[in-house]
């Protein structure tokens, strides 16, 4: 793993320094401080490399360091060496780095950013915002050159100190942290908002304000004399620019609010507190020396509400009515003033004055557009199939309605006289635009007609003011069994199923629940994404769906994709749960695709690869188990799952949305293809508004449309938890990939010639030995070889456990991962650590009572790491770590009393939640034979196994053969 920290910034380069996990984790001799890099360094051409490109320099930087040397970045997660090194100070040292213009790429390999770079991350962050938002001013710099700085105001100069005070120390430069962060945001915020004028042209022959004017948008170097010009651009930039604790803030009333006048609107005059808002003075206690308790941020209070009514009257002129009294406390209007002063809010607002609405300015009781539509049947009983999905034709009307209250034909009439555009409709106060008034009107007149199911939907999710629509969209409501998807109510309405006869499982209630909403989807011909936790049982109710299809004469076959490491869980889950359904698995080199089944289980890749042969099939339904891995829906993986035609669809996935909602678009695509328009249409309409700017509003009509076909069940939901066992135990089947596969079957052959040559207590050794290195081999090739290479991509193991670590931090779990390697655990913390960017404990053999009590404490602690990894014999007993209710057994101990003591650490009193364990296991290996035998007697366990694996010792060389012998499904793709 590399560490890659951020150490400087110039000219709109970043100078990057990285550290490397691989190198030995000592100090050799004592390195002067002159020295260039430490031993840790990562040379500066190969940075370059990995960056690629860059100009390789070097850079002055305070490092915490030792007598020795400099110390290790704790994002290496390297265990601490001895205390003979002493204590850590603050030294400088001269370091080697690579210039690199502007930011590194979003994705290096093994690599993670480390403390300097997530801030530069942040100062970067908020110098975009900045420049969104406009709070920027042109300037000259004493050398001459035109430049773009930022304009710092309200709470904009909050949330820059906070960034200044959290500047890591090691991040170099200027006089002091205030100085260089701001050297740093001016020269992004110049960078940004040169980029955004890229094709602009002034010309600068107009004297020196043209040059000025030129070089803003150009070369920012100024020719001539520009002494005169720079100072009064510094006062002008001043007479805007405030960094004052406290601001002036306006609040609207309306005649029906108490303190304004009967017939009249009123502005009243405030002040506020930039850092409590909760503190707020107005204007009237303010003249009347009833302001004690601002004076704990501005000695003349007085003087900061004139000078900020001064300067508001430039954005809004009919202040300066109210400046005319000498203790000016608000401002009165009329309702075409009133409405006046809210079209001026949001300037007023971005001028960094707080500006206080009624609530129904931006509340939905306002006039516009009511969808209603009329599906034929209702969630528990649909009448033919042929009015059945997204495609059906439904009859729809619009009409005209205040929030949620439809307007009789006498309002109509009252509203089309209205001249004013604030009128009082059934006690609400309605903001009325005479010309979208008369357009929607118009619009009323074209009458009804007929629309598809999904665009009524797609409706429900348009933004009120969508630009189509002559006025804002005030709501969708419908009828049938549209009608209860759109209210929510599907859920209530559905039948129930009763078990199917071909289950071999008792299904739980959430469980039973969760098959009824997928027979009723499917009955309707709607796709549906089950997106329980983990660990609810997303595949028995998969399963049980088969079971319930073939009951009722279903005859087509299912397609399920999968990730090629649950592809052995499938199939013994249907043998186990649904063992009358005929499967078939379509993988490996010489895969034929047998369709006389009822489910044919296949991987991403494969689908990947055979998309055209797939979609010769009339498959009945496909199923996407894992289906985040479709979340990048440009690529030709997403591409050809969306495409595969079939009746049905069902994707399952614990996470729908990972990182950004283009995920969630491409699930729902191939769940109801068009359900949520294109995907430069979601952009636009929820991606941007919910991640850039938090739109609530946004995120309310995105789960409108999508609510219908997600069912979503959580741990934490004590309808659910009150439902489950308290410790569910599943084996995680896992492949090996290719280098595993080779590493493995060249350990068996090396070693069964020498064990068959072998006897007595040698031969003991030697099987003994070989187990240990094939299930090294199982772990990661790098624990085997101990050569320091590469984590990342190698290991079928390891990438099983992202994804279940994945999904359990998502959910905000707490997980417990057992080893009896020492050395696997040392090569899994950095790599999760690294992957997850988060705190990964480790406890070993090596660990002191002080340390490892205090790693359980701060596990424990409800903000303490996520993710604890363990040796079994140090952290296999005597531990209380309940704060976990995931335990992953990375490799096998096969004694289940030693499993079994170390998933107490967490199923023990004191447990609140369920706890669901994991055993891994390799399929085709011996890990997975040596599971079954324990199975196959574990009634007599405590008697036949000893406390080791020293009964395997004991087999014949023909089973050992047997035993180790590499199987075809070993492999993935």
């Amino acid at each position: 793993m590399l560490v890659l920290h951020a150490l400087g910034v110039a000219g709109g380069r970043v100078a990057w320094w990285g550290e490397d996990s691989r190198l030995p984790a000592r100090v050799v001799g004592r390195l002067p401080r002159s020295a260039v890099g430490h031993p840790f360094a990562v040379p500066g051409e190969a940075l370059a490399a990995l960056v690629g490109g860059g100009r390789v320099g070097t850079l002055s930087v305070r490092l915490p360091s030792y007598a020795a040397g400099p110390g290790e970045s704790p994002e290496l997660v390297r265990e601490s060496v001895s205390a003979r090194r002493g204590a850590l100070r603050w030294r400088e040292w001269v370091v080697p780095v690579v210039w690199v213009d502007g930011p590194l790429p979003e994705a290096l390999p093994d690599c993670r950013v480390g403390a300097s770079g997530k801030f530069l991350a942040d100062v970067l962050a908020f110098g975009r915002d900045l420049v969104r938002r406009g709070r920027v001013l042109p300037s000259i710099d004493g050398d001459g050159c035109a430049r773009w700085r930022t304009a710092l105001s309200g709470v904009d100069s909050v949330r820059y100190a906070a960034l200044r005070a959290s500047m890591p120390p090691s991040f170099p430069g200027g006089d002091g942290p205030g100085d260089l962060v701001m050297e740093v945001l001016d020269r992004a915020v110049d960078r940004d908002v040169r980029a955004s004028l890229t094709g602009t042209s002034v010309s600068g022959d107009d004297g020196v304000v043209g040059r000025w004017l030129a070089a803003l948008v150009g070369d920012p170097r100024m020719t001539g004399e520009v002494g005169a010009l720079r100072g009064k651009v510094a006062a002008w930039r001043a007479s805007g620019l405030r960094d004052s604790p406290v601001r002036t803030c306006f609040r609207l009333s309306s005649p029906d609010q108490g303190g304004a006048a009967k017939d009249g609107w009123r502005v009243e005059f405030l002040l506020q507190a930039v850092d409590e808002p909760s503190v707020v003075v107005t204007a009237e206690q303010l003249w009347h020396k009833q302001d004690a308790v601002l004076r704990r941020w501005v000695s003349r209070p007085q003087d900061v509400l004139l000078g900020d009514l001064g300067r508001a009257g430039r954005l809004y002129p009919a202040l300066d009515r109210a400046l005319s009294a000498k203790r000016p406390v608000e401002l009165e209007l009329d309702v075409e003033g009133a409405y006046d002063f809210l079209n001026h809010a949001a300037l007023l607002a971005e001028a960094g004055f707080g500006v206080m609405l009624p609530s129904w300015w931006r509340q939905p009781h306002r006039l516009g557009l009511r969808l209603n539509a009329t599906s034929r049947g209702t969630a528990g009983e649909v009448a033919k199939e042929s009015e059945l999905g997204l495609k059906v034709l439904v009859d729809y009307r619009w009409e005209l309605a205040v929030g949620d209250e439809r307007l009789t034909e006498g309002e109509l009439l009252s509203l089309a006289a209205a001249k004013v555009p604030l009128i009082r409709v059934r006690g609400q106060w309605v903001h009325v635009d005479p010309k979208r008034l008369a357009a929607g009107l118009a619009f009323l007149k074209r009458g009804g007609g007929q629309m598809t199911a999904a665009q009524v939907l797609l409706h429900s999710g348009l933004h009120p003011d969508d630009a189509d629509l002559p006025l804002p969209l005030n709501g969708v409501e419908a009828t049938g069994w549209l009608g209860d998807l759109l209210s929510g109510e599907a859920d209530h309405h559905v039948e129930p199923v009763e078990q199917p006869p071909g289950l071999v499982a008792e299904l739980r209630p959430y469980q039973r629940r969760g098959l009824a909403w997928l027979a009723f989807l499917d009955r309707l011909g709607l796709g549906a994404c089950l997106a329980d936790d983990m660990g609810l049982g997303k595949t028995v109710q998969l399963l049980a769906l088969e079971a319930h299809n073939r009951r009722h004469g279903k005859r087509l076959p299912t397609l399920l994709v999968c990730p090629m490491s649950v592809v052995g869980n499938w199939q013994r889950e249907a043998a186990r749960f649904t063992p009358g359904l005929e499967v078939r698995v379509y993988h490996g080199a010489d895969r034929a695709l047998d369709v006389a089944c009822d489910l044919v289980i296949t991987t991403y890749a494969v689908v990947a690869r055979d998309g055209g042969k797939l979609a010769d099939v009339s498959w009945d339904r496909i199923v996407l188990d894992e289906a985040q891995n479709i979340k990048n829906s440009s690529t030709r993986q997403s591409r050809v799952v969306r495409s595969l035609p079939a009746r049905h669809r069902v994707a399952l996935t614990g996470t729908p949305v990972e990182n950004r909602l283009a995920e969630l678009w491409s699930i729902m695509d191939f769940v109801n293809p068009g359900v949520l328009g294109t995907i430069n249409t979601f952009r636009a309409r929820f991606g941007v508004p919910i991640e850039r700017h938090h739109d609530e509003d946004a995120a309310v009509r995105l789960r409108r449309i999508t609510g219908p076909f997600v069912l979503r069940r959580l741990k934490t939901d004590p309808r659910v938890i009150s439902d489950l066992p308290d410790k569910i135990e599943v084996k995680q089947l896992c492949t090996l990939t290719a280098e595993q596969a080779s590493l493995y079957q060249a350990v068996v052959d090396d070693m069964l010639a020498r064990i068959a040559e072998a006897e007595g207590v040698k031969r003991k050794g030697l099987v003994l030995a070989t187990m240990s290195r094939l299930k090294q081999v199982c772990n990661h090739p790098a624990q085997l070889l101990g050569d320091g290479s590469r984590i990342a991509g190698r290991s079928g193991k390891l990438a099983r456990l992202e994804e279940v670590l994945e999904e359990a931090l998502a959910d905000g779990d707490k997980a417990l991962c057992f080893t009896q390697f020492t050395a696997f655990g040392s090569l899994v913390v950095p790599h999760l650590a690294a992957r997850f960017d988060t705190e990964v404990l480790y406890l070993h053999g090596g660990t002191s009572k002080r340390a490892r009590d205090e790693m359980v404490r701060r596990f424990q602690d409800e903000d303490g790491p996520s993710i604890f990894v363990l040796s079994l014999k140090a952290g296999g007993t005597g531990l209380n770590l309940t704060a976990a209710n995931h335990v992953i057994h990375l490799d096998r101990w096969w004694n289940p009393a030693v499993e079994d003591q170390a998933t107490d650490r967490a199923f023990r009193i004191g447990q609140r939640h369920h706890v669901q364990v994991r055993k891994f296991v390799c399929v085709g290996t011996l890990e997975e034979r040596i599971d079954r035998m324990i199975e196959e007697k574990r009634g007599l366990a405590q008697l036949v196994v000893g406390a080791g694996e020293d009964w395997l010792t004991e087999l014949s060389t023909g089973e050992l053969r047997e035993l180790f012998a590499l199987s075809g499904e070993a492999v993935g793709d």
